[in-house]
């Protein structure tokens, strides 16, 4: 993992088409802001995960409702 210091209106550059800038500090609060082309999807990580989650749980649903189908195929 890269770790980098920066200060209010400081950005971090990710390749040519990304920029994160530091908006605001207060506290143990850090807002940034993301620009980045919408071809590239954007989380925070949270809804990420949960994402994975829930994609994860329909494909098995989608295997078992395919196993089930098959199964009363047979009869």
């Amino acid at each position: 993992m890269l770790i980098l210091n920066r200060k209010v209106n400081d950005s971090i550059q990710i390749d040519d088409d990304i920029e994160v800038k530091i908006i605001s500090i207060e506290g143990d609060q850090v807002k940034i802001g993301i620009e980045a082309p919408k071809s590239i999807d954007v989380f925070r990580k949270e809804i990420y995960l949960k994402i994975q989650e829930e994609n994860e749980e329909a494909s098995n649903t989608t295997a078992d409702l395919i196993n089930l189908l098959k199964s009363t195929e047979k009869d």
